[in-house]
């Protein structure tokens, strides 16, 4: 039996609230450093337009993995108790069950296949189950790809604004203002790069868990496709020669049981011939002992013999 597969997304989405919070917490802990580092001295807007930009990538991104999580831990609940009910009450198979789940969205397409007798391809609802859970997570994936580009990209954007104080204070010797514009660019390339590093990092882990999440789900859905819903509804010729062969096999089973009757019976039969012969035998010894106390009567009282 196929495990209750309804626990894997839960804990992706209690680990990330248990690791968000410690980030949370550790950000408030050093809020002086990095109100120094992102907020204070800020010549140009740059930095807060970058560094805000790349935040907002990587929580966009991170709602977007929550509500998949959220949506394959429903899935999982739903698949769980298919396979329950499947195993247990045949009859309420989906009760509780959402009509819109992937589980039951597959019961019906193979359910309606069977009843139209058509071939039942598995490998084909998998491959199309398979590309439509991928576009799923279209966006996540854009997400991780280019998260890492945004702190290349505010990198570039912080040295040119150093370039342009360095253009600035070669213009001008006296000009103490580009010095440091020089040196708020390099301070932006630094922080855009940070920001981009750490949410790389926070993200990439749980989109990684989240195509996890998505694998651990599919393969259950076609393992209870494969065990349960194939042999119940399939009736090509594969299974039709599966199912021949099955009752061939227990046709055997049935003549071998029917020769073991067959053979208790003969025996039954040679045993009850012996005690008819012994019965025999006994009547027959009763019978002679009968007769003779016959005798016996007519001696002792005198009586004629039958035949007079």
């Amino acid at each position: 039996m196929i495990e209750p597969r309804s626990n894997f997304s839960r804990r992706m989405l209690i680990r990330l609230i248990v690791l968000g919070t410690i980030v949370g917490i550790i950000v408030l802990a050093n809020y002086q450093f990095i109100s120094e580092l992102y907020l204070k001295n800020q010549q140009t807007p740059v930095g807060l337009i970058v560094n805000g930009a790349i935040l907002l990538v990587f929580l966009l991104g991170l709602v977007k993995i929550v509500t998949t999580l959220s949506y394959y831990m429903q899935e999982e609940i739903s698949l769980a108790r298919f396979i329950r009910q499947f195993s247990s009450d045949p009859e309420k198979l989906m009760k509780g069950v959402s009509p819109k789940s992937v589980i039951a969205r597959r019961h019906n397409t193979i359910r309606k296949l069977s009843e139209e007798h058509a071939r039942i391809n598995h490998s084909a609802l998998a491959a199309t189950l398979a590309a439509d859970e991928h576009t799923r997570i279209s966006f996540t994936r854009y997400v991780s790809n280019i998260l890492i580009l945004t702190g290349v990209f505010g990198t570039i954007v912080s040295l040119s604004v150093a370039l342009m104080g360095t253009s600035n204070l070669l213009n001008s010797a006296q000009d103490s203002g580009s010095m440091g514009l020089v040196i708020h660019g390099m301070s932006t390339a630094l922080s855009t790069t940070i920001t981009a590093i750490l949410c790389y990092l926070f993200y990439g882990y749980f989109y990684l868990k989240l195509s996890d999440a998505q694998t651990h789900f599919l393969s259950g859905v076609e393992e209870v496709t494969s065990v349960y819903l194939l042999p119940e509804y399939s009736h090509d010729s594969e299974s039709m020669l599966h199912e021949v062969a099955g009752l061939i096999h227990g046709l055997r089973e049935a003549a071998r049981g029917m020769r073991d009757i067959q053979q208790e019976y003969a025996e039954a039969g040679n045993r009850l011939h012996v005690i008819a012969a012994d019965l025999g035998e006994q009547m027959n010894g009763m019978t002679r002992s009968v007769d003779g106390i016959k005798e016996l009567l007519r001696e002792g009282f005198r009586l004629p013999a039958s035949g007079d």
